[in-house]
């Protein structure tokens, strides 16, 4: 990034946290969890500006929950609540994007959604960090992969790292492979 204080550097960083790791019973409407993204620009205390309301409004019909900003985040299914927190980094305008565990328990509506925006995102110059134990669809998505399990055990292009070795160091053998050989015409 740049040459200047973190607390700058941080401003070009998005979270999406795992699922579990936000309570769903705090009082907050879907507009408010987005607008928190903003808060990098304006400060905790000043009122939003139009700008930020703005930003927000179509962070939210980019993920397709402009509908739901009124509900309460606890009031959602899992993918809603997954766009929502989609919607929140997109309003932040970062550059790096870490998303953790972001395909747990959403529907395929909420995956379609996800996909083309981390595809919109790349084209668009932005780092997207994907933390996750998924080895179907995600995998064909990424331009890398850093396989671990304590230690670095792979990484480079999916063909170098999705072998049948490295994934039984990752998780045990205790995993089944099944190669899928194209017919020939």
């Amino acid at each position: 990034f740049c040459n200047c204080p973190i607390h700058k550097q941080l401003r070009s960083i998005a979270y999406v946290p795992q699922r579990t790791q936000v309570d769903w019973d705090y009082p907050i409407t879907v507009q408010n969890v987005v607008m928190m993204a903003r808060t990098v620009t304006t400060g905790w205390f000043r009122k939003p500006s139009h700008k930020s309301k703005e930003i927000v409004k179509s962070a939210l019909h980019r993920v397709g929950m402009w509908e739901f900003r009124s509900r309460q985040i606890g009031e959602l299914s899992g993918g809603q609540q997954q766009r929502v927190f989609l919607a929140r980094a997109l309003a932040q305008q970062a550059d790096l994007l870490f998303f953790d565990e972001p395909f747990v328990g959403i529907d395929k509506t909420t995956e379609d959604i996800m996909f083309d925006i981390f595809d919109e995102l790349r084209r668009d110059g932005k780092i997207l960090i994907l933390i996750t134990h998924d080895l179907g669809e995600t995998l064909a998505q990424c331009d890398s992969l850093l396989l671990l399990n304590k230690h670095i055990i792979a990484d480079g292009s999916m063909k170098e790292v999705v072998t049948s070795e490295n994934l039984q160091r990752a998780y045990g053998n205790n995993i089944l492979f099944l190669n899928r050989q194209e017919k020939s015409a």
